[in-house]
């Protein structure tokens, strides 16, 4: 078995090879079966109404030779890149804000240090193509130009689509459409989920919100980056590619979902913290381990296990929880 894993990133030294192997050996049964059925719907035609059927083909898992065809279609970018021929480029041709580039350069090298395709003396080296997705997307969205966290994020849409252009537009898809202002300077959208998460927690884990509140751990303490880097860097890759499948299909309560099915999974675990410090660590510490590994299952505990969850709940709550930072301002 391999120090790197299929995407270029280094596996840690402590990885656990024998767990991963039988986890993974069942895993590529699955992965041969879907990717039966995935030829049939797609049938060498790429072309695919959203359907009940398509829904649950994605929460299942999209094979890794479709994955970024799919991504394309079901997110809008597919549409949006062919309504705009050209316009990428034109945006690396036209003039540059200084600034802005700087931002990006001096987070070049910072960009998945652990990713082989990722470093200087790769061949392509990735950060070429990362940095041109990032220029683009920062004069093509003003209102956000560039903050961290993106870098992570079309990283990962380079590894998968490997292609710059649909880079872009996926990049696109999430900040402008899928994820509710997560990236504006002020970051309120992200701010408000945050706030969101916790108000579910009440709801679905009591006693976790309970001891949150009793310590006061603030929730944006131990989920900021969850949220920032759609579990980049906290998840196994693998996990984070079949969580972000429905993301770009489902929109952004998928996130909740994973959030709440974390927590309420490792409740018992949380519940014997009995400090600040101890809370946070427990909170790094679920995020390991054969429980989010094992991405087939997990993927269906996410459905199962928080309950019910409206969007029609979750824009209500976005709502106060918004009201409630404003007035705070």
């Amino acid at each position: 078995f391999y120090r790197v894993d299929p995407y270029g990133f280094e596996r840690p030294e402590d990885f656990d090879y024998a767990s991963y192997e039988a986890f993974f050996s069942r895993y590529l049964v699955v992965l041969t079966r879907r990717a039966i059925k995935w030829s049939k719907l797609l049938k060498g035609n790429n072309n695919i109404q959203k359907s009940l059927k398509v829904k649950r083909y994605i929460r299942k898992g999209i094979p890794n030779e479709h994955r970024a065809l799919i991504w394309m279609i079901v997110s809008g970018a597919q549409t949006n890149m062919e309504q705009n021929p050209g316009y990428y480029h034109r945006l690396l041709e036209g003039e540059k804000n200084d600034k802005l580039v700087e931002a990006i350069k001096t987070d070049m090298n910072r960009t998945f240090p652990d990713n082989v395709k990722f470093r200087k003396t790769a061949d392509p080296c990735l950060q070429h193509t990362l940095y041109n997705v990032l220029v683009a997307y920062g004069h093509h969205n003003k209102a956000v130009g560039y903050c961290q966290g993106m870098n992570f994020i079309a990283g990962y849409l380079i590894l998968i689509t490997k292609n710059e252009e649909e880079s872009f537009w996926l990049l696109d898809a999430l900040i402008g459409r899928i994820l509710p202002d997560y990236y504006s300077p002020a970051m309120l959208g992200l701010k408000t989920d945050q706030e969101v998460l916790g108000e579910l927690v009440k709801m679905k884990v009591p006693a976790v919100a309970e001891l949150m509140e009793r310590h006061g751990v603030m929730w944006t303490l131990v989920v900021s980056r969850w949220f920032i880097c759609l579990f980049i860097d906290i998840l196994p890759v693998e996990t984070v590619l079949r969580i972000w499948d429905c993301l770009f299909y489902e929109g952004s309560k998928i996130i909740f979902r994973v959030a709440l099915t974390l927590i309420k999974q490792h409740q018992a675990f949380i519940l014997e913290a009995t400090n600040f410090p101890d809370i946070c660590d427990k909170f790094k510490q679920i995020t390991k381990g054969t429980f989010v590994t094992e991405c087939h299952s997990f993927m269906q505990k996410i459905f199962t296990d928080p309950g019910s969850l409206s969007m029609a709940t979750i824009n209500k709550l976005r709502e106060t929880c918004r009201e409630k930072l404003l007035s705070q301002g």
